[in-house]
Formats: C-alpha cells, sequence, structure tokens
C-alpha cells in the first residue's frame, strides 16, 4: 500500500506538471518549464523517496547476481539526449563497480573496422556475477551508422541477419538480456539540446553528430521502426521508455528493470563492529609538515 500511495502521488505531480504546459500552447515553451522550481516543489520528495527505495532493491539484486553467478545485460538505446546517461546514472550510484559496470564504447578504431562487427562488445559481457549496463551498443549499426552513412548496405543488410542470432546465443548461454529503447518527442529533444549548449557542465553532450541528427529525425525514425520489426523477439524483446519526463523514465526503468531479473533477499548476518584495538605504543605519525595537504580551500 505504501508502495503504491509514493506512485499514486508522483503521477499526481506530473500530471499536474503536464497540465501546466499545455496551457502554454500560446506561449513560447522555457527549458524553466521542464526543469524549474515549480517542478521541485510538486514533486521531488515523492520522487527522492521512490527513487531511494527502488536503489535498496538494486542492491538486493546486486548481490543476487554476486551469489548465484548470474549474468545481466541491460542495454540502453534511444535517440541523444533522451535520458539514457542519466538513468544509467540513477541505476549504478548505490552499485558496487566490481559488479556492475558501464560498457560505453566509443569509435572503432582502424583494426575493429577489419573485425566482425559483434567482436568487440564480446570482451565487455559479463562473467558469472557481474551486470554490464551498454550505454549504446551493438544496435549502433541498426541506428547512427545506417542514418550517418557509416556502414554500407550489404553491412546494414547482414547486421540484421546475424543480430537475432548472436542474442539467441546470449541468451541460450545463460545471459539475462534486456534492452530499452528510451523515446523522446522532438520538442523535448531541442530544449535538451538548448540547455546542453548554454550549460558550460553538460555542453561536452552537445556533440557535431548531435547537432546534424538534428535534421535527421524522420531519417532516425525510419531505422528505429527496422531495427524493432527484426530484433525485437520473443527471447530479447525492445521495452520503450517514455522519456519526455526525465524523473518519471528513470523510475519506471528502474522499476521495471528489477521485475524483469528474478532476484530474491539474500539474508546476510548482522555484522558486530568489536571494539577498536588500542595503538601499539612503538608507533609515531610522521610530522604533518613532511606531507603534501591538499590545501583546505573552503575551511
Amino acid at each position: 500500500m505504501r508502495e503504491e500511495l509514493l506512485l499514486t502521488n508522483l503521477n499526481r505531480s506530473i500530471c499536474k506538471r503536464t497540465a501546466r504546459l499545455k496551457m502554454k500552447n500560446n506561449k513560447k515553451i522555457s527549458l524553466d518549464d521542464f526543469h524549474g522550481k515549480e517542478l521541485a516543489e510538486l514533486n521531488s520528495k515523492v520522487y527522492a523517496k521512490e527513487l531511494k527505495r527502488l536503489q535498496i532493491e538494486l542492491v538486493k539484486m546486486q548481490e543476487w547476481v554476486s551469489v548465484t553467478n548470474a549474468k545481466v545485460i541491460v542495454i540502453f538505446e534511444g535517440r541523444d539526449a533522451a535520458g539514457k546517461g542519466g538513468a544509467i546514472k540513477r541505476i549504478t550510484e548505490p552499485l558496487n563497480p566490481r559488479v556492475c559496470r558501464i560498457a560505453a564504447l566509443g569509435t572503432p578504431s582502424e583494426k575493429e573496422k577489419t573485425q566482425w562487427y559483434f567482436q568487440r562488445y564480446i570482451s565487455h559481457l559479463p562473467s558469472g556475477g557481474e551486470i554490464v549496463l551498454f550505454d549504446r551498443s551493438w544496435y549502433n549499426r541498426g541506428g547512427v551508422e545506417k542514418v550517418m552513412g557509416f556502414c554500407s548496405d550489404k553491412e546494414y543488410e547482414e547486421f540484421f541477419y546475424q543480430c537475432p542470432d548472436f542474442e539467441k546465443l546470449l541468451v541460450r548461454s545463460g545471459i539475462i538480456l534486456i534492452k530499452y529503447w528510451f523515446s523522446v518527442s522532438d520538442k523535448i529533444q531541442e530544449l535538451r539540446f538548448q540547455e546542453r549548449a548554454k550549460d558550460p557542465v553538460k555542453r561536452w553532450k552537445l556533440s557535431p553528430m548531435d547537432i546534424k541528427s538534428r535534421d535527421l529525425w524522420v531519417e532516425y525514425s525510419k531505422a528505429k521502426d527496422h531495427m524493432f520489426s527484426l530484433t525485437d523477439t520473443d527471447y530479447a524483446p525492445w521495452y520503450v521508455v517514455n522519456a519526455d519526463i526525465k524523473e518519471r523514465a528513470r523510475l519506471n526503468c528502474m522499476r521495471h528493470l528489477l521485475s524483469k531479473i528474478p532476484y530474491e533477499e539474500i539474508k546476510n548476518r548482522p555484522i558486530k563492529l568489536t571494539p577498536r584495538k588500542n595503538k601499539p605504543s612503538n608507533y609515531q605519525r610522521p610530522p604533518i609538515s613532511v606531507q603534501n595537504f591538499v590545501p583546505d580551500f573552503y575551511g
């Protein structure tokens, strides 16, 4: 009941926010309408509480993965500025980086371009007791490479011929494979691009390719539709996350992810800390003056 109440309050807050936005049809929508103080006052407490609850469950899931030697792959795909990175950040925040790691591959090297397309991803697959979050994945070929002309038509067709079989092998090997597509509208994407262009902390996220993609919305849509038609399989289905509202997308993704992994809480013995031992009398700490301390800029 408590969980349902939290989610109900969150949905009410978001609905109120959406209604306010719809009332602004005759005005130019600014970034403040989506990320302003009003939103923080509406649902920040509810969002923070539910985020904390889900992160606690993620820690339980991580423990189950570690103890049972399970292998988990989670793929995050979607348009630029759809919120994939933000969701990944909230998932990994409470987790042990030795158990859960992120794979975010850059542009393939000249050597990698001569290899079997899937080869460079194989070294990043999980061993027993590991979770790997792919921040973009082998589906680059089905999207950006096709739209931007980075692969030939033959390479594109061969990818879709091999991809379902590749994923079937992963699943047959015992890997839990979960694929998310973060869906964002063109208006929200443009607002987020504007925000990145103005914010010095986020400006690095806006690449020349992102800018070029602004004029290729339909091309990306067609590529995504084609990709889904060939790779949305029974053993490795796509799950679409409505990502126009980041906070809601993060919670929905996290809760769904937990529902797709058959974890159980591992009961650990309580940790009892014994009293510290006294410092040995024969130890003397070196003088502070001989050590290079970082200056206390804010003291």
